[in-house]
């Protein structure tokens, strides 16, 4: 993994930590781990690949998410950033379980391993926040839990990042490191239109909350409510939240008059 000849750093909220070492406390809804802050280790994305990743994270008021593909000598050097069908809303991204492992082989078929592929995790929070909510957490660790490394990376409204390293041979650990720009390599210019039509294919905006009565019946009768976008027994998962979070999705609420009923100011569960 190289970090050598970076040329800009992007800001993050990292930078007021003044040491390596310096422990900071991390919470989620499972687990709370302490996780050294390593500025020997930065991740580094092409101009091109964070220019597409925040021409996405533009495109609406919604999160977006993708993976970040690098090349097998440089495992943190994002070249670029793919996504696949998924549904997003303001506060969760979705990914198509199918688009997943088509996913898998396309990069297979390409000559690519894993490490190259599935194991940088970006996306996107359309708040000023990069602070990863327990949700994010929970689905980083089902997810990448087994895998030898992987990085969370996660970019705010304002270009705030989050980037967390955790590796899970010997004993294990977190990492938070720093994000940075690389201009020293060779990158494409951008291409809107491709975007364009990439985001049309693979993004599809749903409302976070679901109202019961517009459950399909099949859904009904097998009491599967895992196609939303947030869990069907959405108050309890709300008290058990955390206070930043559940900050987070009151404000979005209060900027999202469509979700309620003017006359009889009730907001549609």
């Amino acid at each position: 993994m190289k970090t050598n000849n970076v040329i800009s750093q992007i800001p993050n909220q990292q930078e007021n930590q003044t040491s390596s070492t310096q422990e900071i406390q991390k919470s989620s809804s499972q687990v709370k781990k302490k996780i050294k802050y390593n500025r020997k280790l930065a991740l580094r994305f092409s101009p091109t690949a964070w220019a597409k990743l925040l021409y996405f994270r533009d495109a609406s008021d919604n999160e977006v998410g993708g993976f970040g593909i690098t090349e097998p000598d440089d495992l943190l050097f994002v070249t670029e950033f793919v996504t696949i069908k998924q549904q997003v809303t303001a506060v969760s991204v979705k990914f198509d379980d199918q688009a997943v492992g088509d996913f898998f082989e396309d990069q297979v078929d390409l000559g690519r391993k894993p490490e190259q592929f599935a194991r940088v995790w970006l996306h996107s929070h359309p708040a000023d926040s990069p602070e990863p909510s327990s949700i994010d957490e929970e689905t980083f660790e089902r997810v990448f839990g087994n895998c030898q490394w992987a990085i969370m990376f996660i970019v705010a409204q304002n270009n705030r990042t989050y980037a967390k390293l955790s590796f899970n041979v010997g004993p294990g650990g977190q990492v938070l490191i720093p994000v940075e720009i690389d201009y020293s390599k060779d990158f494409n210019s951008s291409d809107r239109q491709t975007w364009d039509a990439e985001y049309k294919k693979n993004i599809k905006a749903v409302s976070w909350m679901t109202e019961p009565d517009k459950i399909n019946e099949t859904t009904k009768a097998h009491n599967d409510y895992s196609n939303l976008a947030l869990p069907y027994d959405f108050l309890e998962e709300f008290e058990n939240m955390e206070p930043q979070e559940r900050q987070f999705i009151l404000d979005e609420l209060a900027d999202r008059p469509d979700l309620w009923d003017e006359e009889s100011e009730v907001m549609f569960l």
